[in-house]
């Protein structure tokens, strides 16, 4: 049996995704919440095996549930659950760490289907969604920049060139704390945690 947690801020979602899980009969429903505010506090309580998680839920959204749940549980599988279809909730989903992204206009039949291919180690995602996804990466011409303003890919570029914080206020006239907070939204941005995952990735992905 396998169990499964889900976020929603919808009652008549939850109770309607649990019905469903419960009527599986190698899912189990172990956990339902509205947000993620103590989302690592509801997985060590439920010890599920995979989570469902909304994106839009006040209080605790499901992109930062996601980016949480990454941080501690690595290997363990985050399913997105939305009506968005836009693509920046798509992408910033994915790079949060979401296993897959899938539609709640889904039928009963497929959703239950992604959870299980999701469980296998898979990353299914709707039709349209991965239509989506296809045309993004097939499509040279767009540059994944992470919603960098221009001064962040400036201080970013300091960062890369080895400036220590009160090198890079020096050079853009800034206070040292100003370069502090202009950092810590880069790292949000990148989904980072340290100067060296930021320079890292700003290389890989040649944001400077």
């Amino acid at each position: 049996m396998k169990r499964i947690i889900v976020f929603d801020d919808s009652t008549q979602r939850l109770d309607s995704v649990k019905l469903l899980l419960d009527m599986s009969p190698d899912l189990e429903c172990v956990g339902c919440f509205k947000n993620t505010a103590n989302v690592l506090e509801n997985i060590a309580t439920t010890q599920p095996d995979l989570v469902l998680m909304d994106i839009d839920m006040p209080g605790g959204d499901g992109i930062h549930g996601t980016i949480e749940i990454r941080k501690k549980y690595p290997d363990l599988p985050v399913l997105i659950q939305t009506i968005f279809e836009e693509n920046d909730k798509i992408f910033e989903s994915l790079r949060a760490g979401a296993n897959g992204y899938i539609l709640k206009k889904t039928s009963p039949e497929k959703f239950l289907a992604s959870i299980h291919e999701a469980l296998a180690g898979g990353a299914p995602m709707s039709g349209e969604i991965a239509v989506k996804v296809l045309n993004y990466f097939s499509n040279k011409s767009i540059t994944n920049d992470y919603n960098l303003t221009a001064r962040e890919k400036e201080i970013l570029k300091f960062l890369v060139d080895g400036y220590s914080y009160k090198m890079i206020a020096t050079e853009c006239n800034i206070s040292y704390n100003t370069v502090n907070n202009h950092i810590h939204k880069i790292y949000n941005k990148l989904y980072v945690n340290s100067a060296t995952e930021a320079v890292s990735l700003a290389i890989k992905e040649k944001l400077v």
